[in-house]
């Protein structure tokens, strides 16, 4: 796919008051831009409708790359709405990238995501799922959407869970509701699997735990994981005490069951 551009007016501001477009100030005699290049090439190949990509040779729009104080290069620019929102200087690697992306770029289905918020604040769980997972199957890179769903049906969905970790980038924001996502499937998967469990007078309410987790007894499940802790700490590799702080973020550090229980879990492990 060619992304060179003729037009700056028409194919960068105009066209980003509809959609993101990314624009890549480049030369062909520049080392760091051939490295850069492919790598975002191949993120606006794989980004769908969420945003595009626009290669601005230097020395072919020398007015265009003077307007933008361009002096070191390669130089990326985010448009938005005819004006830059974002910007960074050199060949980044593709993490960072991906994280900029993620940080900047309002998401297609931000309209039914927030439609999707407020019926999960209103307890209306499987039709939030429903939008949540209509979202994510229109952009599987929409973080939102993906920890949306996740959140509804972890327990539920766990292997789809597990599999979409592999599409989406987790924004810092983000970083400690992903590890409880990804806690609880494992936990899921371990109750599915119980007998690869090694054999323990805890076993019984080590499962137990899970199962109250799983039926969303968040209080029950954390008091006998509590115990497990007590009773035989390093027990699935420390899974007790894995699956309490995974409860408390998802909960929230101020939620009443995380302040309710958090004494008890540190008196365990201690």
């Amino acid at each position: 796919m060619n992304y060179d551009i003729n037009n700056f007016e028409t194919e960068v501001l105009e066209k980003s008051k509809t959609i993101p477009v990314l624009v890549d100030f480049w030369a062909e005699w520049c080392g760091p831009c051939r490295m850069l290049g492919p790598v975002l090439e191949r993120l606006a190949s794989d980004a769908g409708d969420s945003w595009v990509l626009a290669k601005v040779n230097v020395d072919e729009m020398q007015e265009v790359a003077a307007r933008y104080g361009i002096r070191s290069i390669p130089a990326v620019k985010l448009f938005v709405d005819g004006k830059v929102k974002d910007e960074f200087v050199g060949a980044l690697p593709e993490g960072a990238i991906k994280k900029f992306l993620a940080k900047n770029i309002t998401l297609k289905k931000a309209g039914e995501i927030a439609e999707a918020d407020e019926l999960l604040r209103a307890g209306n769980y499987d039709a939030a799922a429903d939008l949540f997972r209509k979202a994510f199957d229109a952009d599987n890179k929409n973080e939102a959407a993906f920890l949306g769903y996740a959140r509804i049906k972890v327990f539920e969905d766990p292997q789809f869970v597990e599999a979409g970790f592999d599409n989406v980038t987790i924004s810092d924001d983000n970083f400690e509701i992903a590890g409880a996502m990804k806690t609880f499937v494992h936990l899921a998967k371990t109750y599915r699997n119980a007998s690869s469990l090694p054999s323990d007078p805890v076993k019984e309410l080590y499962l137990t735990a899970i199962r109250e987790l799983m039926e969303g007894k968040y209080e029950t499940a954390l008091q006998s994981f509590i115990q497990v802790i007590r009773d035989n700490k390093p027990y699935d590799e420390e899974g007790a005490r894995k699956a309490c702080i995974a409860i408390f973020k998802y909960l929230g550090e101020e939620h009443e069951i995380t302040l309710r229980n958090r004494r008890d879990f540190s008196n365990a492990l201690y």
